[in-house]
């Protein structure tokens, strides 16, 4: 059997790899994982921002255990650290990552902690409890994180006392940890610290009170949205808003996407304004998406309307979608009108199939086939004759179908396409059968959490 390398850390230091140790060769039946003391050993001394990525890669990141087949890190390797995750730790191990929490080595605090909160052991608690009353902050700040990841809610009062801790960083672990742990009885707690000194502290709490759907202090949230001078932490407080669903927030959020000077507020605002069911609040969306300078909010904006349903918005929609300088914008502007589905295809739809963005176009399409109007038939035929891409192709044909066109002249011409997608559609529809078929789904892309 070959040696395996511990390289799961992916340490590097001047574009060179350190701190790789051998591991004894084992027979694959009776390998378990790598050792916790010499994954910690490996782990000194990296740079914080590729810490994070190793550390991360102890799962696959796709909430399952199914990852790439071709791995930059040996397979093995990476299948032995990643089943360090739910892996029972016997007693040595354990204090050896208790003990880790007080390295004087970031990285080694940081995996340590992630390794203790990923293994669900319970038993970690009272050890980590006790360690957020250590003397050092450091310590305090790794087991508030630690107990953040293990979610056990028989410690949220443990963590709820390191609220008040007179360190910044403790204070904020143990705000997230406790949105994390998810007990609700907290929150008024939590919620005091939305006015610390320190936007660190702030905006973990906010996090928190999004998280822990904290109902009652959608007032505090508010507060922040308008007043808070971080415009990171003010963009907190609208997802925490948005998370929560209140819809007495709808016009706190309104005021936020007309007025904040940061962008990545006004964006967040848009989306919470459509997670809040504010459909009174078109017409400040529908200006937000003609005239913000961000794009970013624009193209929030558009989404936002699609969710909201209300039709009357499907003209200035089918005129963004052909306008915007984004093809971002005008591709979820174009979604947005097929998902409020105004009975007759807008003119601005039909202009946005000769878009010379593809995504554009494909989206147009699957909005003609939403709405089914047959006068855009004519439209979407001309267009079928001179589109190249396959996949705009179907959506198009797509678009026929579902209008009511079977024109044999047409699905004729596509028997002949060379795409076999293509011409599975259309022999579907000279057999007058409407599916299944293969067709795209276009949607916007989702806003990230804080």
């Amino acid at each position: 059997m070959k040696s395996l390398i511990l390289a799961a850390t992916l340490a590097m230091k001047s574009g060179v790899m350190v701190s790789v140790l051998p591991v004894p060769d084992q027979p694959a039946a009776s390998a378990q994982r790598v050792g916790v003391a010499e994954l910690l050993a490996s782990a000194r001394g990296v740079a914080p921002a590729v810490c994070v990525l190793a550390s991360d890669g102890a799962s696959s990141g796709w909430g399952g255990s199914w990852d790439a087949p071709d791995l930059a890190i040996h397979a093995d390797v990476h299948q032995l650290v990643r089943d360090m995750r739910t892996a029972t730790l016997d007693r040595g191990e354990a204090q050896v990552l208790i003990a880790a929490l007080a390295s004087d080595d970031g990285c080694v605090r940081h995996l340590a902690g992630t390794l203790i909160g990923r293994s669900g052991d319970r038993s970690f608690v009272p050890a980590l409890t006790a360690k957020l009353r250590a003397p050092a902050s450091v310590e305090r700040a790794g087991a508030a994180r630690a107990l953040g990841l293990l979610g056990d809610k028989g410690s949220a009062d443990e963590v709820a006392r390191s609220l008040r801790d007179e360190v910044a960083a403790v204070r904020a672990n143990a705000a997230w940890a406790l949105g994390r742990i998810g007990e609700r009885r907290v929150a008024s707690s939590v919620a005091e610290l939305a006015r610390d000194a320190s936007p660190e502290v702030r905006g973990a709490a906010v996090v928190a009170l999004g998280h822990l759907q904290a109902t009652d202090n959608v007032d505090v949230l508010l507060r922040v949205l308008h007043d808070d001078s971080n415009a990171e932490v003010r963009r907190t407080a609208a997802w925490a808003l948005g998370e929560i669903g209140a819809r007495n927030a709808a016009d706190g959020l309104g005021a936020a996407l007309r007025g904040d000077k940061g962008p990545e507020v006004r964006e967040m605002a848009a989306w919470a304004l459509a997670e809040v069911h504010a459909r009174e609040h078109v017409d400040v969306l529908t200006t937000a998406m003609r005239q913000d300078d961000s794009p970013n909010v624009r193209e929030t904006a558009a989404w936002a309307l699609g969710e909201l349903g209300v039709k009357r918005a499907s003209d200035a929609l089918a005129d963004v979608a052909t306008a915007d300088k984004s093809s971002h914008v005008r591709a979820t502007a174009a979604w947005a009108v097929g998902e409020l589905n105004p009975g007759r295809a807008p003119k601005g739809l039909i202009t946005a199939l000769r878009d010379p963005e593809d995504e554009v176009r494909l989206k147009a399409a699957w909005a003609l086939s939403q709405i089914s109007d047959p006068d855009a038939v004519k439209d979407v035929t001309a267009a079928l004759r001179t589109e190249q891409r396959d996949r705009v192709r179907q959506a198009l044909v797509r678009a026929l179908l579902e209008s009511g066109d079977r024109s044999s002249d047409v699905f004729k011409d596509l028997l002949e396409s060379k795409d076999q997608d293509t011409r599975e559609m259309a022999v579907r529809a000279l057999a007058g059968r409407r599916g299944p078929w293969p067709w795209p789904w276009p949607q916007p892309r989702p806003r990230p959490n804080p």
